[in-house]
């Protein structure tokens, strides 16, 4: 006579430590077998862990959730980097917009630059780091500015010299990769965002934007912006908006976000209405006015205060929300998977592959 076989809702199950009060109890939706094996063939199934196509219940609480924690803890601990490129003509207020953005003095002109210094005859790369502090969080922020962009008389190929410094970060970045002793964790000089000022015109883009966001947007994250939107009226605004994104689709301009990089359905429907506000017509201001009783950063007028934070009077709002609040680890992530890894690939097949530099400079073998 064959044994009886027990039910596996009577048999014994194993101890488990208890779960803390703030784990939601698990949802007795999958049965298990006798032996608490999956229906695989020699698959042995653990308790409390799933596999390709099914789920388990898990029978106690085992620390999962944890990883997160472990991971935010690691990260604060190394700290943030984010390296912004702002680009325009002088006198549009780039430095003053960052300032905004980040509510310091983290402008090349609010950190030794002083007013004697003339505009420079050519496109110069001037780059300002801090580590700004937030409820713990610490960044180090790199603004890099680029003075004498568009202000000469011939501005042929004025764009060269920041095409230049963006691949010569990235070759940086790519030979501290290929080191046989680099470093554990190699210093990020990428330009991560490229906030292109755009002047308010009212009437369309200059040939000089075009021809800079065609050349950059292959390298880097260009994010255009309308600067000073207060010289425009709310329709001059709209209008203007509509006939610069119709330039750059006309011209096969992409700029961040771009379609193809939506990841899945949510993040495409978040990102289309991103693109639908673009170029954010912004205005900055590092100014406190009073305005009903209350302190706010805004632009004086003869007809009042043009407050920077006021989504009525400008898109600095949604901008800020957007680079820093909503996008900032995605503009890193693009910089390293997408434009980082075509400068990788080109570089190693143009060169048959890269030699690694061990730590007395000796190239010993092949990437």
């Amino acid at each position: 006579m064959s044994e009886s076989i027990v039910p596996p809702e009577v048999r014994p199950k194993p101890a488990v430590p208890a779960k803390p009060p703030h784990v939601a109890a698990p949802s007795p939706t999958a049965p298990h077998g006798p032996s608490g094996l999956g229906g695989g063939v020699g698959v042995d199934r653990v308790p409390g862990l799933g596999h390709s196509g099914s789920g388990s219940t898990l029978l106690g609480y085992i620390g999962i959730d944890t990883i997160i924690e472990q991971m935010r803890k690691k990260t604060m601990k190394a700290g943030f980097d984010f390296n912004i490129m702002i680009v325009g003509h002088s006198g549009l207020g780039k430095s003053t917009l960052v300032n905004t953005l980040f509510k310091s003095q983290v402008s090349r002109w609010s950190s030794g630059w002083g007013g004697e210094h003339k505009i420079p005859k050519t496109v110069e790369i001037k780059a300002v780091s801090h580590v700004i502090e937030e409820g713990g969080v610490k960044m180090k922020l790199t603004v890099i500015d680029t003075p004498g962009f568009g202000d000469q008389i011939n501005n042929e190929n004025c764009w060269d010299p920041i095409s230049k410094y963006i691949n010569e970060q990235y070759e940086k970045f790519l030979k501290e990769e290929v080191n046989i002793a680099r470093k554990k964790r190699i210093p990020d000089t990428r330009v991560h965002c490229c906030l292109y000022f755009i002047s308010p015109t009212g009437h369309s883009l200059r040939q000089l934007d075009i021809e800079f966001m065609k050349h950059l947007s292959r390298v880097v994250n260009i994010i255009p912006v309308i600067a000073k939107s207060d010289t425009m009226t709310p329709d001059e605004k709209n209008e203007f908006k509509h006939r610069v994104r119709k330039e750059l689709e006309t011209y096969g301009i992409e700029y961040y976000p771009q379609n193809e990089f939506d990841d899945d359905m949510e993040d495409k429907n978040e990102n289309d209405k991103i693109r639908e506000a673009m170029p954010f017509a912004v205005v900055g201001s590092d100014k406190e006015f009073q305005v009903n009783g209350k302190r706010v950063l805004g632009r004086k007028t003869a007809w009042g205060v043009v407050e920077v934070e006021n989504p009525n009077h400008c898109e600095f709002a949604l901008l800020r929300d957007f680079l820093i609040r909503s996008h900032l680890q995605d503009l890193k992530e693009v910089t390293h998977n997408i434009h980082y890894e075509t400068y990788r690939a080109r570089r190693l097949n143009d060169n048959g592959g890269l030699h690694p530099i061990s730590a007395n400079n000796t190239q010993d073998s092949n990437l």
